[in-house]
């Protein structure tokens, strides 16, 4: 049973989530209000659908940050308990407990992360284009996935989609088409199969059947796919996945179980894998900073977000910045990446050169200039290196010095940075300012840079010494 902290936690939790719920719903009023006012609603095609059950990543204890969660931390009650006024504000990051993603999915199992139940793939979606699909306000049962949508607006539109974009070949389409289906209750649209796979869980859908692994979610049990227990449903009759067919069906079960082999090989899900949060993070995905060790930004640029932006995460890393001081009031943003629930900056306060680290929103270590930046041309930097990990976790542990052009001016061991991400919003890198919330409790957002100029900001991670990278920056001093 919950105590009372609890309870009034959780509520408050459920509570926020809901005024989110409403508050998005109202924005999508105010999007269809436009179209509507600007004669554009009724030959629109709008489409809105979930991307997963309801999620399960607050813990059991819900979350204040759920940066935390993605960095392999759990919140507490008790911490959790001095944010209760401020949950749904700029201060929290907040994440309702696992408990309520049960209940928010009912009459189906289990939530977000489970490929082998409705809780956790089930979703609704609203589909809506006046001038085109002559149904109003009707229900359809007919089985769809996400990958089905873009074959249905090509075939709604009469459009066949290209072989190839700019010379690119392009990846033929999954889906299939549901439109016959948006017309006609009753109709079969064709669809046969559906393959599904998340982090060692497994399921498949073939025509009102529903196969699906009961996988260990703890690491005790991670990697031992022989000992899975595979159920089955038919699921066209028992959504809620009640009644296991497996015993009394062995040969469709049979059959299911080999379909789900060939789809994992036809759509690259094997081999099978568990990871935890962190390791997720660990894995490689398609990114515009991939295969460099170095990157140069510049002021007023557009923020670079988290796909975009160099991963320093687990990594030495070295940020310097070629600025011109005018006047000793000069202050503001050099460099940021990350937010207030996680991120570093590079600024200037008081005439003096800082760097915060800000780990999970909950601690911010501090470097600082004893004395005032001279005015002129400077290279202001920072230079962070791994030393190790902190025991039992995945924690990188190591050594943070800032730098004034040659001259060290403060030294701290010690420095704990995030094993996993930022966070999954705001946490963009940007130069000359603070976009979104600040890294930093010490300045107001967006504390743009003021009296003087900066000329680009380095970020480094090939693991070079700091003067080396500080000699290949000092070259464009020459050139400039």
């Amino acid at each position: 049973s919950l105590g009372d902290d609890e309870k009034k936690l959780f509520c408050r939790m459920a509570e926020v989530f809901a005024g989110f719920v409403s508050y998005t719903d109202a924005q999508i009023g105010r999007i269809l209000d436009y179209l509507e006012e600007s004669g554009q609603l009724d030959n629109t095609i709008i489409v809105v659908i979930s991307d997963n059950g309801a999620s399960g990543e607050g813990g059991p204890n819900g979350s204040v940050n759920e940066g935390k969660f993605f960095n392999g931390y759990i919140d507490t009650v008790e911490e959790s308990m001095k944010f209760l006024d401020r949950l749904g504000g700029p201060q929290t990051y907040n994440h309702y407990p696992i408990g309520w993603a049960m209940a928010f999915n009912t009459p189906y199992k289990l939530y977000k992360r489970y490929a082998s139940h409705e809780g956790g793939i089930a979703d609704p979606a609203i589909i809506s284009w006046p001038n085109g699909i002559a149904a109003r306000g009707e229900v359809r049962d007919t089985y769809v996935n996400v990958c089905d949508i873009t074959p249905t607006v090509y075939d709604l539109l009469g459009m066949t989609p290209p072989d190839s974009v700019r010379g690119i070949p392009q990846q033929p389409l999954d889906g299939v088409s549901f439109k016959a289906a948006l017309e006609d209750p009753d109709v079969d649209t064709g669809k046969q199969t559906q393959f599904y796979t998340m982090l060692g869980t497994r399921g498949i859908w073939h025509r009102g059947w529903f196969a699906n692994t009961v996988h260990a979610a703890s690491p005790s049990g991670w990697s031992h796919f022989d000992a899975d227990r595979w159920e089955l449903f038919h699921i066209e009759a028992d959504r809620s996945q009640c009644h296991d067919l497996a015993a009394e069906h062995p040969d469709k079960l049979e059959e299911l179980k080999a379909l789900w082999f060939s789809e994992a090989d036809k759509y690259h899900g094997l081999p099978l894998a568990d990871l935890n949060v962190v390791e997720t993070s660990d894995q490689w995905r398609p990114s515009l900073a991939a295969g460099r060790s170095s990157y140069t930004y510049y002021p007023d640029c557009a923020g670079v977000g988290v796909g975009a932006a160099p991963e320093i995460r687990g990594r030495s890393f070295a940020v310097l910045a070629d600025v011109t001081v005018d006047t000793t009031g000069a202050e503001g943003v050099l460099f940021k990446q990350g937010g207030a629930h996680g991120g570093h900056v590079l600024f200037i306060q008081d005439g003096r050169l800082h760097y915060i680290y800000n780990f999970l929103g909950e601690r911010e270590q501090v470097l600082s200039s004893p004395g005032a930046v001279p005015l002129g041309r400077h290279l202001l930097g920072i230079r962070y290196t791994r030393t190790g990990t902190v025991p039992d976790s995945h924690t990188p542990l190591g050594e943070a010095t800032l730098f004034i052009d040659d001259h060290v001016v403060k030294a701290l061991a010690g420095v704990t940075t995030h094993p996993g991400a930022f966070g999954l919003t705001g946490a963009s890198i940007t130069v000359g300012r603070n976009d979104g919330s600040a890294v930093s409790s010490r300045y107001k957002a967006p504390f743009t840079f003021t009296g003087g100029t900066i000329a680009r900001v380095s970020l480094d991670l090939s693991g070079r010494p700091y003067a080396d990278v500080e000699k290949e920056l000092a070259l464009a001093f020459a050139r400039d």
